[in-house]
């Protein structure tokens, strides 16, 4: 078994089958998910237990390679879980640590904007493998310029379509958020989906207190299915009652994320739709410059475009930032995660 699929309780069991008192297995729950500790760091445990541990309770999550980028600010991992490899990615900004976790190796969305959607969905990670991201974010923060820091804000925005493998990714919420485990704030914790309609329902009654942001890169359905083929299965429509719904249960903002493709969803016109979304479900709009994807016909928009765009959702009322792009010399920015680790150029 491995050890990071474990949680607190099933740490506690594993203690009384060993004939030792339950509250070693709080220690190590502990240990692995607030400290990013290794079991050779577990001073507090006997030589003894330590090396039962290591024999018997492997931990997973080899880091294969890291990139930095941003002065040291941004930096991308490689990671490989028993058969699966995934990027995750550390961004340090002056007030906040945040760490973007990828909940499948792969995608099966098939959006043409994004470089993981190429790759096809190679399989789901369980709740420990994506809460192992973490773990590694823990160590790799240290190493971020200026004082000590740890991550601060976990947003689910990496490899894969988390409401896909929900299961997963409520059972890494439940470490991350746990007292006992990496104690993060609920409010600092974003689960990302390009509209899975029954996942967004899942999560506001699982996990009322985490955030929401929703990819919806068009503002009609016939545009929005050509971007976002899972558009088919949950339009528009169903997507913005499923977000009204989230947000009647847990009193939240939802993000709208909109990745700005040149002469192709960065139109004024499009902007004038959107507006009224916005609106209804009282959310803040992400514009994203789309990224450069090899293989991809499309080009990011132009900044004049991208800057009439803000005008005319500011002049309808609607809360609009255009996102701060961190990463994209070392392929880790938002769409460009693709194990491209084969290249050698890619990690250093």
């Amino acid at each position: 078994m491995n050890a990071l699929e474990l949680d607190r309780a099933g740490w506690e069991d594993v203690m009384r089958d060993w004939d030792l008192p339950s509250f070693h297995g709080r220690q190590v729950y502990s240990a692995l998910w607030r400290r990013a500790a290794e079991y050779d760091d577990m001073t507090d445990l006997s030589g003894a237990l330590r090396e039962r541990l290591a024999a018997e309770l492997p931990l997973g999550g080899e880091v294969l390679a890291e990139r930095s980028a941003d002065s040291g600010g941004t930096v991308k991992a490689l990671l490989r879980f028993e058969r699966h490899e995934v990027e995750a990615v550390l961004m340090g900004y002056r007030d906040r640590v945040t760490v973007c976790v990828s909940s499948q190796a792969g995608c099966a969305m098939d959006c043409g904007f994004c470089a993981t959607g190429k790759m096809g969905l190679l399989g789901n990670l369980t709740a420990g493998q994506i809460a192992a991201q973490l773990r590694w974010a823990l160590r790799a923060a240290r190493r971020l310029p200026g004082e000590p820091r740890r991550p601060t804000n976990v947003v689910f925005m990496g490899m894969g379509e988390p409401m896909s493998n929900y299961r997963g990714v409520s059972g890494a919420i439940a470490r991350m958020l746990d007292p006992d485990g990496a104690n993060l704030a609920a409010r600092h914790v974003t689960v990302s989906t390009i509209g899975v309609v029954p996942g967004i329902l899942r999560l506001a009654r699982d996990h009322p207190q985490v955030g929401l942001a929703v990819s919806l890169h068009a503002a009609d359905d016939d545009l929005r299915t050509r971007l976002v083929p899972a558009n088919r299965f949950w339009p528009l429509a169903a997507v913005q009652d499923a977000v009204a719904q989230w947000r009647s249960r847990t009193r939240r903002r939802p993000s709208i994320e909109w990745a700005m493709i040149r002469s192709v969803n960065d139109q004024e016109a499009q902007a004038r739709l959107l507006a009224p979304i916005a609106r209804r479900l009282r959310a803040h709009v992400n514009l994203i410059p789309m990224n450069h994807v090899d293989g991809s016909p499309w080009k990011p928009s132009t900044p004049a475009r991208m800057a009439a765009f803000v005008r005319v959702l500011e002049s309808d009322g609607v809360n609009v930032t255009i996102r701060d792009t961190r990463g994209r010399r070392i392929q880790a920015a938002c769409g460009q995660l693709r194990l491209e680790h084969d290249d050698k150029s890619v990690f250093v």
